[in-house]
């Protein structure tokens, strides 16, 4: 299960009201990703939803690919100045060695199980050596569909770690917390900064 449709569906539907949600957001977590990035460098920025985040990078002079598989953010992303973003679904991101940065914020959470261990073997190949990458995940157990139709697949810290070993990644910063979605619900999560 590569693409979700019904997941797709929900944000092209929402899109203004979920880039309204995250623009109110403080994110530390970005932050704390540009710092440990040489200035100017290359980020990907996979799944960037409303393209907020790729926004500040690229105002940071950084220089932004943006990535999303839903048109309704692609579309709002494409109005960040300095950010280039496309549709494209996780299957589609190859290359090697192109990336100084790979900002997955709380997007690989809609691939199933199954597909996350070539995602994460495709993206370690994208991140340069010695590159950082950022993931966002809720954490839980299992896989399910939201109130609103969104698709989740969720990962206890340790599995998520153990995976991303496997991969080649190599975590060395961790956040937890925990926060009201769009479908309004409190969840819990994980953020990982990790070295390739």
């Amino acid at each position: 299960m590569s693409v979700d449709r019904e997941t797709l569906n929900v944000y092209d539907a929402k899109a203004d009201e979920y880039a309204t949600l995250v623009s109110s957001s403080e994110n530390t977590q970005l932050t704390a990703f540009m710092e440990q990035l040489a200035p100017g460098g290359t980020v990907l920025d996979l799944g960037c939803g409303p393209g907020n985040s790729a926004g500040a990078m690229a105002s940071a002079g950084f220089k932004v690919d943006a990535t999303d598989a839903s048109d309704g953010m692609v579309k709002l992303a494409q109005k960040q100045p300095g950010v280039t973003a496309w549709r494209a679904t996780f299957d589609e991101i190859s290359g090697e060695d192109a990336y100084d940065g790979i900002w997955a914020n709380f997007s690989l959470l809609h691939a199933s199980r199954e597909d996350m261990p070539r995602h994460l073997a495709a993206l370690r190949r994208a991140l340069k050596p010695g590159g950082v990458f950022h993931i966002g995940m809720k954490t839980g157990t299992g896989a399910e569909r939201d109130g609103i139709g969104r698709y989740y697949t969720f990962y206890t810290e340790g599995e998520l770690d153990a995976l991303l070993r496997d991969a080649g990644f190599q975590p060395f910063d961790k956040t937890t917390g925990e926060e009201v979605g769009l479908a309004g619900t409190v969840d819990p999560w994980v953020t990982l900064l990790c070295r390739g």
